[in-house]
């Protein structure tokens, strides 16, 4: 049974020193959701939230391996700067350094690139999440837990991977992780 989940957390990260810090918040006025069992999110996330009842409070901890996986250097790669001109212009407003920029391969699989060097003919990108190499901490409240309708579950299957994340809008709240050979995936933030 699908179930319409919506939930309300901080989300904290660590790596190996252990020292937490907020890295992500989804509010009640705007809570993180999925549908169970589509794939929608991190699967360690979807085990621990979805048999909890509306109301329900949480506090997880996901390791490394249930979440992203570890900081792949393969993944930190260089472009030709001339991808990303347009009408013969370097996008400058969109390409800097810290700016995450959604990306696509010869695949067609959808990623995001996190910009760590913009450079006279190259660009440097970190195609790994960027959880990767991070323990998750979250803490929150469900705010919904419900059969999902057909209609739900349609227009989430429909959506799903249009924009990288599942149908999410963005990156920022979905959580999943890309299975593909594009870096890894998902979003910034999606879980």
């Amino acid at each position: 049974m699908n179930k319409y989940i919506t939930v309300s957390y901080d989300l904290y990260t660590s790596e190996s020193d252990g020292k937490e810090e907020l890295a992500e918040q989804a509010p009640k006025e705007h809570p993180f959701f999925f549908i169970s069992e589509l794939g929608m999110t991190l699967p360690a996330f979807e085990e621990r939230i979805a048999p909890l009842s509306e109301g329900d409070t949480f506090d997880f901890t996901l390791t490394c391996e249930e979440a992203y996986g570890p900081h792949v250097d393969e993944r930190v790669i260089e472009v030709s700067k001339s991808l990303f001109t347009v009408d013969g212009k370097f996008m400058a407003d969109k390409v800097f350094e810290g700016n995450i920029l959604p990306l696509v391969n010869e695949d067609g699989y959808q990623f995001y690139g996190l910009v760590l060097h913009v450079g006279a003919d190259k660009v440097k990108l970190d195609c790994n999440n960027l959880f990767a190499g991070k323990t998750l901490h979250y803490k929150g409240q469900v705010l919904t837990s419900r059969t999902a309708t057909d209609d739900e579950i349609t227009e989430a299957i429909n959506g799903f991977g249009q924009d990288g994340c599942g149908g999410c809008g963005g990156c920022g709240g979905c959580g999943e992780s890309c299975e593909g050979d594009c870096g890894g995936g998902h979003c910034g933030g999606c879980h």
